[in-house]
């Protein structure tokens, strides 16, 4: 829905990993004029920050681009991701560096977000990560034994894909996956289940009264509604809580992390989840494995997207082979 430009200023010593946000700017995709056009935007408001912050190409040291998938980050292209049609094979990291003359990098979304909270955020100082994104999708990036694991073709972290049950709410193409559970688009389609039922046995909830509502449903609706005690809303929490926690118990089994970080959803309606969640995991996974895992909110808020992109130019392909003084 929209693109940004962060221009971030880095510690001079590289052993130093903090940087300021000096500029933002943001600006909406408009996905229909194709690719280049929107390349052609990005390029203009980078030279519109450098301009305004009176910097010249040249004190440009590297460029980041976090980006959704499906994309090849060794060859710096971008595979037609679903929410951006027409985008196939795009060499967009070819394009800023033959316009900037500096290294571009390229990552998908969920990688440069476990990046930010790697270096900036909750997990500063791990070395076996998963950062889950929580959002309108659902995807990991994952930091094992002080790498940034992407897999043999890239798409390593695609957990929303898992089954989680036979049927539910559809996300990732997949009924009952664990994207369809715990999303943004997840939690609204199960709410329209949920209230459905409901308002066919002639109760009408609190916050849908009426057939006509039920498509307006969202997340945040839904959590608005739970904080204020309605019980059915709550149960619709509980119920994408529980799931979350099934999930969870899988990745705790296989990947052992030392620390699980959740964005956005559980950044707000943590509270809402967690009981089920833990609940769960308390049920599903080995005990030493359990008690070596803190699940937590990730710490950057909002800013996680531009402390994303900017961790991806700040270590280029550093990340790659692990980071030797952390």
């Amino acid at each position: 829905t929209k693109c940004a430009i962060i221009l971030g200023r880095a510690a001079k010593e590289k052993e130093i990993r903090e940087f300021e946000i000096v500029e933002r700017i943001s600006f909406p995709t408009e996905v229909s004029k194709g690719p280049d056009y929107i390349i052609g935007q990005l390029i203009h408001h980078i030279k519109e920050v450098l301009q305004k912050e009176q910097l010249v190409q040249e004190q440009l040291s590297g460029i980041g681009i976090s980006c959704g998938g499906p994309l090849d980050h060794k060859k710096g292209l971008i595979m037609n991701p679903p929410n951006l049609p027409g985008w196939d094979n795009v060499a967009i990291v070819k394009r800023m560096e033959e316009e900037f003359k500096v290294p571009a990098y390229l990552q998908n979304d969920a990688n440069a977000c476990a990046l930010a909270e790697w270096n900036f955020g909750a997990a500063k100082g791990c070395q076996n990560i998963i950062f889950l994104t929580c959002g309108t999708g659902m995807g990991a990036g994952l930091i094992l034994n002080g790498q940034l694991y992407s897999g043999s073709t890239d798409m390593a972290g695609e957990v929303g894909h898992i089954r989680l049950a036979e049927i539910g709410p559809v996300g990732y193409g997949k009924a009952g996956s664990f994207e369809g559970f715990c999303s943004g688009g997840g939690i609204a389609q199960l709410a329209r289940i949920k209230v459905l039922e409901q308002l066919q046995m002639g109760i009408r909830p609190g916050f849908c009264l009426d057939f006509e509502q039920l498509n307006d449903l969202t997340a945040k609706k839904v959590a608005q509604a739970a904080e204020a005690g309605d019980a059915l809303a709550e149960d619709i929490y509980r119920t994408s809580g529980h799931y979350l926690g099934r999930a969870l118990a899988i990745l705790i089994d296989i990947l052992n992390p030392e620390i699980i970080v959740l964005g956005s959803i559980y950044e707000r309606s943590g509270k809402l989840l967690s009981e089920a969640m833990f609940e769960v995991i308390e049920r599903e996974t080995l005990d030493i494995a359990r008690k070596g895992c803190r699940i937590v909110p990730a710490q950057l808020g909002d800013s996680i997207g531009d402390y994303a992109a900017l961790s991806v130019a700040l270590y280029g392909g550093e990340y790659e082979n692990g980071f030797s003084n952390i």
